[in-house]
Parts: C-alpha cells; structure tokens; sequence
C-alpha cells in the first residue's frame, strides 16, 4: 500500500488524498500558518571535541542550549516537559553500528537522558536504543545506560510484530532474526525462503510512545547521509537488506517506512550530532574524511536535518578538495511528498545561536 502511495503521489500531486488524510505524519510540524518554513537550531561550540573525543560538560550545555531554543522556555527543566509528558515512553534512537568515533556520541546520548531525568521524567519509562544491542553495546551505550537506571533495548532483539508489516514488491533473501525466517525454520525450510515483507520491531508497535532520535554527520553511500530518516527506518524493520544495494530501492523504501508507523506523528525531537562530520566511509571509522563542525543541530523536521546534513557533508568534501554528491537527493524528494518535512533549502530557516565561548 505505501507503494502505491508515493507513485500516486510522484505522479499527481494536484488530485490526491493528503498524506495526513492517507495516515502519514502531520503537516503541522513544518511550521506554523504565519511562517511554514522548517526550523533548525544550531548550536555551536569550539570546545566540543578535544583531539576528536566529545566534551560530555560542553556537550550537555549545548544540548540544554538547543532544546531551550527550539521550545522557547526558560530552561531546560521546563523545555523537556515541554517535549514529553510523564505517561510517555520516550526512546532514544543512536545510531550505534559504526562506533562511537562515527556513529552517535556517547556524550550526546547521555546529555539528553540526564536532561530527560533531570526533568523529572520517570527512567523506567526511558529505552535508550538502536536496530541490535550487540552494537550498542561495543559502543559504549551500555554503561550510560546502566549508571542512569533507563533500559537498553535493540529493535532485533525484541523481535518483530506480525500484525501490518511494509509490504513492498521487492523480493529480498530472508535471514536470522527475520521474523519469516524463524518461522520458516520451524518447518525446515529456510534454505529456500525469501520475502516481500518487512516486519516491525515490537519496541516500536507495543512498547515506545514518544520518539528522540539522535543521528550523526556521516555519510551513507546510497542514501546520501545516514541520517534521521535513514538510520530510523534501517533499524525498525527485518527485511530490510533488500534495498541497501539500490539507492533508488532505498530511495523509496526508506521514507515509506517511516511514514508507515507511528514514528513521524510521535517524534518529540530530533537531533544530529555534528561534533564531526565524516564524508566518507559510512560504517567505518576515517578520521582522514572528516571535519570537527563542533556541532549540533535541533528541529522537529528530519527531512530538513538530513538535507542540511547533506549539505554541511558536501561543504567538508568541498574544503578537502573532494567533488561533491548531488545525486542522492530522491530519498528526501520523496519524503517530503510524503508530508515528512522539508527537502527544500529555501523552506528551512536555521537558526545559529550565538557562541558562548
């Protein structure tokens, strides 16, 4: 069906349902009526990193700088209330795969877990989280998660919900831990099993109700960025090999999942973690393609965070005498046609606060 969608979508704008008609995210989060544009708060600090390693006091700064900004409160306190309520279940999405170096910093993580508990929001309602707990785990994750008394939970581990998966024409090879793969297994037939369905992890469907998601600068060789959008719906389905080896696939994929499930309508914030940027690689750790923006950068859009992400990345390959990607813009096209956010630079006001330092 979220196939079906998009090519009515990408064929006639004019004449289709909306995508908050059709079950996708609300418009609303674009802006308001007086000023539609996306915004994106910037918060910035020299003193960030030291030898490429997070500051965690500097970095808990920024994250308070950046949260009061987005929310217009007077404090911290007040801006995460204001973000969460105390009946939510609020996870927090890293991005853990490539290590701590490349993926999520630790320091950004747990910046924002001390100011959701600081805030008074229960840590039994806190899942700090990512697609496989063995990766959050050799990043360093485990022990934030443990000296803060929130949970840590990977979207495999919890196994998947049968009810409404996302279907897509695309056959893909079934592997372990995909939910048709165990229940092939059961008679024996695994050798011989492939799929055209992605299954959603229970964390999501049965478990979390309010979504932090926190994404580096890193580059992503089909998508463009591993990003909000990217590392989220990579992370939350089995099946989901099938379209890493065509961008176009991902392209496609990637925007529908995320406007399949309850995550656009229920995101909280969303965070990328620019202390660096590395612009090639992807799960790998390159110092030597990398740049220390001393960054991050806040907004309820994730299209407009990705796009921009893509544009700082293309910035740094600019600097070190690398061309830069302009062919990985349809992800984001057809996420905005989806009502996701904004794709077009002309239509994200970012915000630079001003240095303290």
């Amino acid at each position: 069906m979220p196939r079906v969608i998009l090519t009515l979508l990408l064929l006639c704008q004019s004449f289709c349902l909306t995508a908050a008609e059709l079950g996708f995210a609300d418009p609303g989060l674009l802006g308001s009526s007086d000023n539609p544009n996306s915004r994106v708060f910037v918060v910035r600090d020299p003193a960030a990193t030291r030898s490429l390693t997070a500051q965690p006091d500097v970095v808990a700064s920024m994250v308070a700088r950046g949260v009061i900004a987005l929310t217009g409160k007077t404090n911290a306190a007040e801006a995460w209330r204001s973000l969460v309520q105390p009946q939510d279940v609020v996870g927090v999405k890293v991005h853990s795969s490539p290590g701590s170096a490349s993926g999520t910093r630790p320091a950004v993580a747990s910046a924002v877990l001390r100011g959701l508990l600081d805030a008074g929001h229960p840590a039994n309602r806190i899942v700090l989280w990512d697609r496989r707990l063995i990766d959050l785990r050799s990043a360093g994750f485990e022990e934030i998660a443990s000296s803060l008394g929130v949970r840590l939970a990977g979207a495999t581990d919890a196994g998947f919900d049968p009810v409404d998966p996302y279907e897509n024409s695309v056959l893909g090879q079934l592997v372990f831990g995909d939910l048709e793969f165990a229940r092939a297994a059961a008679t024996g037939t695994t050798n011989e099993v492939a799929g055209r369905k992605s299954h959603f992890s229970r964390l999501i469907t049965r478990d979390i109700t309010r979504h932090i998601f926190i994404a580096p600068l890193l580059n992503h060789n089909q998508a463009g960025v591993s990003g909000i959008l990217y590392s989220v719906a990579s992370a939350v389905t089995d099946n989901f090999l099938r379209f890493e080896a065509n961008p176009s696939l991902l392209a496609r994929a990637v925007p529908e999942i995320f406007g399949k499930t309850n995550l656009a309508e229920n995101i909280a914030l969303n965070i990328v973690d620019a202390l660096i940027g590395q612009y090639e690689g992807s799960q790998r750790t390159f110092f030597q393609y990398s740049a220390t923006p001393n960054e991050l950068r806040f907004s309820l859009d994730p299209v407009a965070l990705d796009v921009l992400s893509q544009e700082e990345l293309n910035r740094i390959r600019i600097a070190a005498g690398t061309p830069a990607i302009t062919n990985r813009t349809e992800l984001y096209e057809n996420a905005r046609l989806l009502e996701l956010g904004s794709d077009s630079l002309r239509k994200i006001d970012v915000i630079e606060l001003p240095t303290t330092r």
